[in-house]
């Protein structure tokens, strides 16, 4: 996975999951006018497809254009070509996360080049429907496939009127991946709440000045959203197209504001940038004694902390209230149908099996080893009882699966993530960079996306 909202993360096949990083946002009228190039020929139909017409595409010979960044994932593909041979998938990587998003921008705005589906974040999803650039896939059948996933995957993809935009494909709820070692050395228990997170974090500093027990990343805000989402946090609500209520310096978020200043003013936690051989070479030497991660995590540490195997254990965030256990997402994403697609029934089909068909769905998890988000895979005794070395033989994977049963499916993302992105670096990461006021940064956050969004032309509540 990706560092999401971040430029630095690492470019192995793990690390794909990127959210929006600064790109230089459009404006709200540019972006509409990025859809200047689809005369809406192929946007969906208020009544389904029906099955002769979807028969008829699928049997017709077609080419696809499908931008992905995820590696081997002809393997993936493969198995719907043999299934549709007429059907054919023509895989480009654009780049990973920011740098596609920025080509497709660009090929939206001139009315060609765009592809039939897109590798697509959920955070990414509502920067994109605002500017009416993906397909509503109800027409095609996708309905039918709200069973099958997680149920707050599909309130990911799903607009406010019940448009479906896009199909679940990983997910990334977060845990906490620890070192057994050093808790045991300096008789550390796994912190069950965030009270003893932080007895924890002085603790284990003042024992040994060169070990913190975690790094809270000052150019990852996406680390930051996971938290605030466990929290309870709503920093977005949007309605329609053009009202939007922030709240980034709410009682939620100045209690994480507080709370995280306080450590990293202390300085008994690190804030160096994630995702940089710096950062590799502290989890190495064992510099940090926790990770708070989504759950790619787990496989990602495997391949970049090697000298560390059999020393990491996984276990849920440490809880706000222990009575109410929730947890937060950080990563995963979607397939998306372009809504200028000149194929869209077999773009839709596509879509819909890459993801939910069972084998390509198990593949995913097998050979990408991404993190599900079918319930299929979330109940099966063979993904949750892997016992992986790495963690002293734990079943991490249901750990992660208990978790993501409690991820809010309230939370929402704002359409001009890019913004929200650059402003949370420049604001609340600099404080914990700087270890100055972070609950003032807030505030400065707080001011600068909302004086954004109103200059793109949003009716703001809030701030």
């Amino acid at each position: 996975m990706s560092g999401p909202f971040s430029d630095s993360a690492p470019s192995s096949p793990l690390s794909r999951r990127g959210f929006l990083a600064a790109t230089g946002a459009l404006s709200l009228a540019a972006a509409l006018t990025a859809c200047g190039g689809d005369d809406g020929t192929a946007a969906a139909s208020a009544k389904p497809v029906g099955r002769a017409d979807l028969d008829k595409a699928m049997r017709t010979p077609t080419e696809l254009t499908f931008w992905t960044w995820v590696p081997n994932i002809d393997k993936e593909i493969a198995l719907f070509e043999k299934k549709y041979p007429a059907v054919k998938v023509k895989v480009v990587n654009a780049g990973q996360g920011t740098p596609q998003y920025t080509k497709l921008r660009t090929a939206l705005k001139a009315g060609s080049g765009a592809p039939d589906l897109v590798q697509m974040e959920y955070q990414a999803i509502p920067t994109f429907t605002v500017t009416d650039s993906l397909l509503d896939l109800r027409p095609y059948g996708a309905s039918a496939l709200k069973s099958t996933f997680v149920d707050w995957t599909w309130s990911q993809v799903s607009g406010d009127d019940g448009e479906i935009w896009a199909v679940p494909q990983d997910t990334g709820p977060m845990g906490m991946l620890y070192r057994q070692d050093i808790f045991d050395r300096h008789g550390i228990q796994v912190p069950a709440t965030w009270d003893e997170f932080a007895a924890a974090a002085r603790k284990l500093h003042k024992a040994d000045p060169d070990v913190y027990l975690t790094n809270l990343a000052a150019n990852q805000p996406a680390a930051w959203h996971g938290l605030l989402w466990q929290a309870g946090g709503k920093p977005y609500v949007t309605s329609g197209k053009s009202d939007i209520a922030v709240s980034v310096d709410d009682a939620v978020s100045r209690k994480l504001g507080e709370f995280w200043g306080a450590l990293a003013k202390e300085g008994v936690i690190g804030v160096e940038p994630d995702f940089t051989d710096g950062w590799y070479a502290a989890l190495n030497r064992g510099k940090y004694a926790t990770w708070l991660t989504g759950a790619w995590g787990p496989a990602f540490l495997s391949g970049s902390a090697k000298a560390t195997a059999g020393k990491w254990r996984a276990a849920p965030l440490p809880q706000w209230d222990a009575a109410k256990p929730s947890a937060g997402n950080w990563g995963g994403s979607t397939t998306a149908v372009i809504r200028s697609s000149k194929n869209p029934i077999a773009a839709a089909v596509f879509a819909q099996f890459l993801n939910s068909d069972p084998a390509s769905a198990r593949m995913f998890a097998t050979e990408q080893f991404f993190f599900p988000a079918t319930k299929a895979l979330l109940a099966d005794a063979s993904f949750l009882g892997d016992t992986p070395a790495f963690y002293g033989g734990q079943k991490v994977n249901q750990v992660f699966a208990d978790i993501s049963s409690q991820v809010d499916s309230s939370f929402q993302w704002p359409p001009f993530l890019d913004r929200v992105a650059t402003d949370w670096t420049e604001t609340v990461g600099k404080s914990l960079a700087d270890k100055s006021d972070t609950v003032r940064a807030l505030g400065s956050w707080q001011s600068r996306v909302t004086s954004f969004a109103k200059s793109q032309g949003f009716t703001v509540k809030g701030g």
